[in-house]
């Protein structure tokens, strides 16, 4: 009684395809998949920005200030 054989989780997956059908569980996939490449483009992104030299984020925080200045004027 301690581990699962494979025909308990067959008997598992057979109960969860029965209650949510295929294409909620097609959804369910698409909507995971999306969810985990953004969190890695998210990573990638925040280690992009942790490896800035502050004269590159002073640069940018400069360039942001200056845009913000030029779209007030119109």
């Amino acid at each position: 009684m301690g581990s699962f054989s494979i025909w308990h989780w067959l008997v598992v997956l057979a109960i969860v395809v029965l209650v949510f059908g295929t294409k909620k569980l097609r959804n369910l996939g698409g909507d995971l998949g999306s969810a985990i490449k953004n969190f890695k483009g998210a990573m990638k992104d925040g280690e992009a920005e942790a490896n800035k030299t502050p004269e590159e984020i002073a640069a940018q925080k400069a360039a942001a200030e200056q845009e913000a200045r030029d779209s007030s004027k119109v």
